[in-house]
């Protein structure tokens, strides 16, 4: 038994490495390619918005990176992975109820701001303060479209393509683990970070990539992340990652201790309890994605095998049993066959020609 084991492993492994080491390749592959896109969508944005517009500069950047994110991975797709639609296949399939998905994920993400946001109003409150003229409401729907898209690119980057190939590499925890780590190295880029900030980014990405994980599509994921910037922004005045250009209606100041606040300029991102919070999401996502993961995780049962003649195969299980059925015995005949009868028609014509009355 352990020969034929060692016969049959290294049938199995070699191709199996492989492929491994062709999906890490594409991992890397697609990694730089991220930052490529990401200066090209820089310096396009630049270009194309004029000065007076240059508040719909992120904007442009993050639709641009998203197009180019889009379109690099579908090739890279294409070419080298086979894939027929290869942009479905970054996990964006327009499958019946995926707007339901994205609904979700939504939600879920507004739950985890809403419970991040209760304490700060309990603890020292926020000074909220309104801006109301026409002009702030078409800038406020320009934020939503903002973090709408840019949560979009992070889910393309983070949990689409490179992300697949890695999990190919490594096994899905270990592709969470990692890209949580990659995650979190791009968010630390940013300034004034902290422990804090890099903690609540490996948690926040192990969140996102349960979603994509359990639903096998992005919708979920971009939902949470949409949800969680959006509203700590567009609702309740927060900055996002130390980002405050995108407060145009409401604008608030948290007052409070730094821990629990995360300080007025970086917001909740650098704040422990919001890694405490998205820490105690893990379980929640889990659970809210149980239909979803038996509908596109259960393994599809294809039928194969050879024709089995079940008669056949009774039959010869009851003769190894019982032993062979006796023969059926042969009639024997015994005596002579006795003579039939001549035709009646015969004794009627000779009667004839004998001239008999």
């Amino acid at each position: 038994m352990g020969m034929l084991l060692r016969d049959w492993e290294p049938r199995m492994t070699t191709p199996a490495r492989g492929h491994r080491l062709r999906a890490y390749v594409l991992f890397v592959v697609a990694v730089i390619y991220f930052f490529l896109a990401r200066q090209l969508a820089i310096h396009g944005a630049q270009g194309l918005i004029a000065e007076q517009l240059s508040p719909l500069s992120p904007l442009v950047e993050q639709g641009m990176l998203v197009f180019l994110l889009l379109l690099g991975y579908a090739g890279f797709g294409f070419w080298f992975n086979r894939q027929l639609q290869p942009i479905r296949d970054q996990g964006l399939p327009l499958r019946v109820g995926w707007t339901g998905e994205a609904g979700l994920g939504l939600a879920v993400g507004w739950a985890i701001a809403l419970v991040c946001v209760l304490p700060l109003v309990v603890a020292g409150g926020i000074a909220i303060v309104l801006n109301l003229q026409l002009s702030a409401w078409g800038w406020f729907v320009a934020d939503a479209a903002f973090f709408a898209v840019a949560a979009l690119a992070e889910e393309i980057a983070f949990r689409g393509y490179g992300f697949q190939r890695f999990a190919e590499a490594v096994g899905p925890l270990g592709a969470s683990l990692g890209f949580a780590a990659y995650y979190a190295i791009v968010q630390a880029i940013a300034p004034n970070s902290s422990h804090a900030s890099v903690a609540v980014s490996v948690a926040l990405s192990l969140v996102l990539a349960t979603a994509y994980l359990r639903t096998k599509a992005l919708w979920v994921s971009w939902g949470i992340n949409f949800g969680w910037k959006a509203s700590r922004a567009l609702l309740f005045g927060l900055a996002v990652s130390g980002d405050t250009s995108h407060l145009h209606v409401v604008q608030g100041d948290p007052m409070g201790p730094l821990w629990l606040t995360g300080g007025g300029y970086y917001g909740l991102d650098g704040t422990w309890l919001a890694f405490i919070v998205l820490c105690a999401a893990l379980p929640v996502v889990y659970r809210v994605t149980s239909e979803l993961n038996y509908r596109y995780n259960t393994p599809v049962i294809v039928p194969a095998g050879i024709p089995v003649d079940l008669d056949a195969a009774a039959r010869k299980q009851h003769e190894a049993a019982m032993g062979p059925a006796p023969a059926v015995p042969s009639l024997v005949q015994i005596g002579p066959a006795a003579e039939l009868p001549e035709p009646l028609t015969k004794s009627v014509g000779a009667d004839a020609d004998s001239g008999a009355p």
